[in-house]
């Protein structure tokens, strides 16, 4: 039942961490894992996704391998984790940076590609 795991490559579930990568704030998405490109492109799309706890494995990516705290897809994915437990409205400006982060990351040439995905 337990993985072996190395020094290097940690992980609580089957989505790895890198821990030589981590808060490096340079993201290759070429190393971004399948799963959570998929969600945060759900979270960039019309129909983002609605369950608070895979919204927020995708934070916990974010935040590890991004900027940490001030990674703007951490930052989004935490609004919009708090947008789907209280029902109050998201901030527009954190989407905003966000779908300008996605672009800088190399996930579209544009961040009007993403709005309605």
């Amino acid at each position: 039942m337990s993985q072996q795991q190395s020094t290097n490559d940690v992980s609580i579930d089957e989505i790895p961490v890198d821990i030589a990568n981590t808060q490096s704030g340079e993201v290759n998405p070429t190393d971004i894992p399948d799963e959570i490109e998929s969600i945060t492109r759900g979270l960039a799309g019309e129909h983002p996704p609605t369950n608070p706890l895979v919204v927020l494995k995708a934070a916990r990516w974010w935040y590890i391998h991004g900027k940490g705290g001030t990674d703007p897809a951490f930052q989004w994915a935490i609004e919009w984790a708090r947008h789907l437990a209280t029902d109050t409205p998201s901030d527009v400006d954190h989407f905003n940076a966000f779908l300008e982060y996605l672009v800088v990351v190399g996930f579209a040439d544009e961040d009007e590609s993403f709005r309605f995905s």
